[in-house]
């Protein structure tokens, strides 16, 4: 799997809500048995949430925010096939994270 390859969410519990999670790893780390993965998930339009913190990624034509302050390793194992990739979309991501770690 490649970093920003996205996939539809494995839990099944928040699936609902949260449609897909994006791998944001290092390919470099491809090794490891976990992803770092991002959720991108549904926010109703009247649900304010910052920008820097939590981006609009699209896939497949959909408007999803990625929440990275909800970033979470997930088996690798669980997560199958790609349903398509962002990397374009990879500075908001980067961003985000930077976000999560230093507040800017």
């Amino acid at each position: 799997m490649a970093q920003y390859d996205v996939f539809t969410n494995p839990s099944s519990s928040s699936a609902e809500g949260i449609r897909y999670v994006v791998v944001i790893q290092s390919d470099l780390l491809d090794g490891l048995a976990t992803r770092l993965t991002i959720p991108l998930a549904v926010i109703d339009v009247a649900t304010k949430v910052p920008t820097a913190l939590c981006p609009v990624i699209v896939v497949k034509g959909e408007r999803l925010h990625a929440l990275a302050h909800y970033a979470a390793p997930l088996p690798a194992k669980l997560l199958r096939r790609p349903v398509d990739n962002v990397a374009a979309q990879s500075s908001a991501l980067v961003s985000a994270m930077d976000a999560v770690l230093s507040g800017i």
